[in-house]
């Protein structure tokens, strides 16, 4: 791996919740394993009048919990010499001459992490830029939600693009860093078992799931005005769709990657019009219990109206217009107060056509390949095989494919890939504007057939996997979700 040149990371919302459960650690472990030259420093800036020593101190409380066995104080005291802190309200213009006197005229190159609310995305960008702090080598990492519709997201970028160039815009999906949806990649693109299956010969249905035990917490204003289409499928659930549908790209080059994936949002099919009520299911949990504990429903939560249609679940079967995948349906699955912490891709593959075995699962899937990326980070091929006896009775095994005992090499966290691809500057893992854009072309007809209906999104019990609807979603074609089978 290269190692990180001299340049500045400055962290904006560097007193939040993501910079300090997430950012700095993913910092703290690439300057643990010698990623980052001496000189790269680490700038935090948010509104809080704090010294760096007071800032340090609050990120070291932090940051021992989340680091967990990987800490260690010797280490993160010379990762705390790289951290300093200047306060900075992005909506005020004069504060910015301190960050640029913080930054000097060094010359080096600045990545601008901005995790704050996208409506700060333009001030800021505006404010660096007056105060003299945007160059041709500067980069700008954007968090999402960039928009809560195609015209939004277009406004973002438009006004961003004011001051930063495309190849200088980091839109980020962190799916995208985690290592088996890399693996996924060289699992097609590297072997030719795999790719000569990858395709509606040999596919069933493809389901991507990303389920979450944890309910709204203290983000219930904001999930109110955003849901679970607009929070995980516009952009989570999309990209690892590409990633599993693309066509093999002509090279690793950003831009060779990313219009493979365009390619995919723009084939998938409209749904539109009465197709929405047949193709989608949209939940809202209530009370129940999730790991043995209770939990109170989605309109007892802070911040929620008592009335509120917002979908805390969406399960969607779409499809894909071309010759590889016609036919094959697609069924993506998110939601909170789920049964179990979840992130996963499964290939179901067809069933054999011919068994001449007793015990051959016929009708189900007994081939599929199970990428994972939470809780755990694996991939699983699971085959029919013989039980041990003198009978000629087969069952499922899988094989497991466990990466960090084959390498002997420590995982990188998803947020660590991705903050070390932004500071080389490699754009591969990132999204493009098109990207969105056509995402949320794709998204908004499903959003205005839900408002325009006035139904209220099924309800479901916390801690189960959601309302019936969903496996009957999948009933109607005689497929079940991975646990359902």
């Amino acid at each position: 791996m290269s190692q990180i040149p001299p340049l500045d990371v400055v962290l904006f919302g560097a007193t939040g919740d993501l910079v300090m459960r997430k950012l700095i650690p993913a910092l703290y472990h690439l300057h643990q394993d010698g990623m980052l030259s001496a000189e790269v420093r680490i700038i935090g800036v948010a509104r809080s009048e704090l010294s760096s020593q007071a800032y340090v101190d609050r990120a070291h409380a932090q940051a021992s919990t989340f680091l967990g066995g990987a800490y260690n104080d010797g280490t993160w005291q010379s990762f705390a010499a790289r951290i300093q802190y200047q306060a900075v309200d992005a909506t005020k213009p004069e504060t910015f001459k301190a960050l640029a006197s913080v930054i000097g005229n060094t010359g080096r190159a600045c990545v601008y992490y901005l995790s704050t609310a996208p409506n700060l995305f333009t001030p800021t960008c505006r404010n660096l830029a007056d105060a003299g702090l945007i160059s041709a080598d500067s980069r700008v990492i954007l968090e999402k939600p960039l928009g809560t519709d195609l015209a939004s997201n277009k406004a973002i970028n438009d006004e961003v693009g004011q001051y930063f160039g495309e190849k200088q815009i980091f839109r980020i999906d962190h799916y995208l860093g985690k290592e088996p949806v890399q693996n996924l990649l060289a699992l097609r693109f590297g072997n030719v078992l795999l790719e000569p299956l990858w395709r509606g010969q040999w596919v069933r249905d493809v389901q991507i799931t990303v389920a979450e035990q944890l309910g709204v917490e203290a983000r219930g204003e904001f999930y109110e005005k955003t849901g679970a289409m607009r929070d995980m499928v516009q952009n989570h659930l999309l990209q690892l769709l590409c990633i599993t549908a693309m066509e093999p790209p002509a090279s690793l080059e950003p831009d060779s990657v990313r219009d493979e994936k365009l390619k995919v949002l723009r084939a998938l099919k409209p749904i539109t019009g009465a197709s929405v009520g047949n193709n989608t299911v949209r939940g809202q949990y209530r009370a129940g219990a999730v790991g043995g504990q209770p939990v109170k429903g989605y309109l007892d939560e802070a911040g929620i109206a008592p009335d509120s249609n917002t979908e805390t679940f969406v399960a969607i079967k779409a499809e894909i217009g071309s010759w590889r995948w016609a036919g094959v349906p697609f069924y993506l699955r998110t939601g909170k107060r789920m049964q179990e912490k979840l992130a996963e891709i499964v290939i179901n593959f067809k069933p054999i056509p011919h068994c001449i075995f007793d015990t051959c699962h016929v009708g189900r899937p007994v081939n599929r390949l199970v990428i994972q990326m939470q809780p755990d980070e694996t991939v699983h091929l699971h085959l029919l095989a013989k039980q041990p006896g003198n009978t000629m009775r087969l069952g499922e095994v899988a094989l497991d494919m466990d990466f960090s005992e084959t390498f002997k090499a420590r995982q990188l966290e998803a947020y660590e890939r991705l903050l070390m691809d932004a500071m080389l500057g490699n754009l591969t893992l990132f999204v493009r504007r098109d990207e969105q854009e056509a995402a949320w072309r794709w998204v908004e007809p499903i959003l205005d057939a839900w408002a325009e209906s006035g139904e209220k999104p099924k309800s479901y019990t916390a801690g189960t996997w959601g309302p019936a609807a969903s496996s009957a979603l999948l009933g109607r074609n005689g497929h079940a979700w991975h646990e359902e089978i």
